[in-house]
């Protein structure tokens, strides 16, 4: 029997046996830095002599591992092995489909610190950040086998005199699966697993900044025992082999965590008919924010520059949810801001692989180099009221920086920045706070800081993005809780984690019989 759902609980890491426990798993994972990994193409290990080496964004000399490099060759030859598979796997029930992912979650739920270390030094995620990062990973394996098991018996349409009418799912065919870095296990998992249950082999294309985790996830999937072929892994360049991913005539989907520039590129690519293709393919695409959290005049000011803090600089604001944009009534925007700066000050920054901080680095040179030029422009654009440091000696490390009094359509207001910057802008009233939440090309996450029920009730309305929060930070959605996706060019709002999730993968076919 499957109980119901419950999403997977986060360690207590104020708990002293935990603590020893996690610093156990980063000794464990720090002895096995620096192997080679291969491709997975129809269940073999590919080994090849191009690799993408995977470093420590806080210790640039440490090597996490070097991962074999995908040419199109083996693209060629991952999508046979994922059509070979799809003729046996897409012939399982939704149960037995599920009962890999349950077996799949058991095995991540065992080695949940192991994973976790992984992403301390792999994407340096701080011990909390990746304790639930993980446990996402877990919630999406628990909940979408058991909604494909609820999809699997199909719907209840309505019959006529002498005619028996059935309407049921069936999967589309091989995909495409280009999960991001940020979420090195959770979202890699999620992005992975939800067109696997519902039935289609996928080849999966994982971040060149966190190949290492999504190996392990591969690993997981297989003891599990997922048939050889439904998942291929093909870390490569994506100069080298995204485009020709996303144009194959056998790829029927493609599932995309990642930029606006990427994703819309992708959707554009993914409309053209390629020779030999007799299908229309899919594209489920999240492609960022610019996310607001607005504070009322009547607000609880203690937990709205809490909220502030933790949704802009947890996991160095490396969240497509993270809060970029604080928008302030002009009566309490002084006092917001002040206590947004000293909470600020006691942020501690460091490496998550050899200490428990608030804080790690940031994922690379290029995200470096990209989030210090922003702080240069904020500098002429408002005024910065706290932080700004940076440092790439050792490892690349932007500190908390907070600037005041931008302009609303300032860049530092518009653009995506993807690093621990936050602007501060004030609002006269309420329309005009909602206004300005709403000024951006993106419509991803936002919050409400407000005791004022009348207001609270139009923001749910007005407020245009996909995952809205009332008096709490903007990130930090659960599977099956909170279904995450948003509108504009935040992209296609598949509500990852959410009931309607599968059908993204799947195609209703009807069948009707008279006699």
């Amino acid at each position: 029997m499957v109980l119901p759902y419950k999403h997977e609980p986060f360690t207590d890491l104020n708990d002293e046996q935990n603590r020893a426990d996690y610093k156990a798993a980063l000794k464990k994972v720090e002895s096995e830095l620096g192997k080679d990994y291969p491709l997975v193409i129809g269940g073999e290990k590919v080994y090849t002599d191009d690799k993408l080496v995977s470093v420590n964004p806080a210790n640039k000399e440490q090597v996490i591992g070097r991962a074999s490099m995908a040419t199109k060759e083996h693209v060629e030859k991952a999508m046979d092995a994922a059509k070979k598979a799809f003729g046996e796997w897409k012939k399982r029930t939704a149960e037995e489909r599920a009962e890999v992912l349950f077996k799949a979650a058991a095995i991540a739920r065992r080695r949940k610190h192991e994973i976790s270390a992984w992403m301390s030094f792999e994407a340096n995620k701080p011990w909390g950040q990746a304790d639930a990062d993980t446990a996402e990973g877990i919630d999406f394996m628990e909940y979408y086998g058991r909604q494909m098991m609820r999809f699997g018996k199909g719907r209840e349409i309505n019959d006529r005199p002498g005619e028996n009418n059935t309407f049921f799912y069936q999967p589309l065919g091989p995909g495409v699966v280009i999960p991001p870095w940020n979420f090195a296990f959770a979202i890699v998992c999620g992005t992975t697993v939800g067109p696997v249950v519902a039935g289609n082999p996928v080849l999966m294309k994982p971040s060149e900044n966190t190949p290492v985790i999504a190996y392990k996830m591969v690993e997981i999937l297989e003891e599990a025992g997922l048939p050889k072929g439904v998942v291929n892994f093909l870390p490569g360049d994506p100069a080298d082999i995204g485009d020709y991913l996303v144009d194959h005539k056998d790829t029927h989907f493609i599932n995309f965590t990642g930029s606006r520039a990427t994703g819309t590129r992708i959707y554009k690519r993914a409309s053209e008919i390629q020779e030999g293709q007799t299908h229309l393919k899919r594209v489920v695409a999240e492609m960022g924010g610019k996310d607001t959290i607005i504070v009322d005049n009547d607000a609880d000011l203690d937990l709205a520059a809490k909220s502030i803090v933790d949704s802009a600089f947890g996991f160095q604001g490396q969240k497509c949810s993270a809060c970029s944009r604080a928008i302030i009534h002009q009566d309490v925007y002084d006092e917001v801001l002040e206590k947004s700066i000293e909470l600020a000050k006691d942020i501690s920054v460091g490496n998550p692989g050899e200490e428990d901080i608030y804080m790690g680095a940031v994922v690379n040179q290029k995200q470096f180099d990209k989030i210090k030029d922003y702080i240069e422009v904020g500098k002429q654009e408002g005024e910065l009221a706290f932080g700004g440091e940076t440092d790439d000696s050792k490892g690349y490390f932007v500190y908390p920086t907070i600037f005041k009094d931008l302009d609303p359509e300032a860049r530092i207001m518009q653009e995506e920045i993807f690093g621990p910057v936050v602007g501060f802008a004030k609002a006269k009233d309420f329309d005009e706070l909602l206004d300005i939440a709403n000024n951006t090309e993106y419509a991803l996450t936002g919050a409400v800081i407000s005791n004022n029920r009348a207001h609270l009730n139009r923001a749910r309305y007005e407020f245009e993005v996909g995952n809205l929060y009332f008096n709490r930070g903007c990130t930090g959605s659960i599977v099956g809780y909170q279904p995450f996706g948003g509108f504009k060019m935040s992209g296609t709002d598949a509500k990852a984690g959410g009931p309607d999730y599968l059908l993204n993968f799947l195609a209703p076919k009807t069948i009707s019989e008279s006699w």
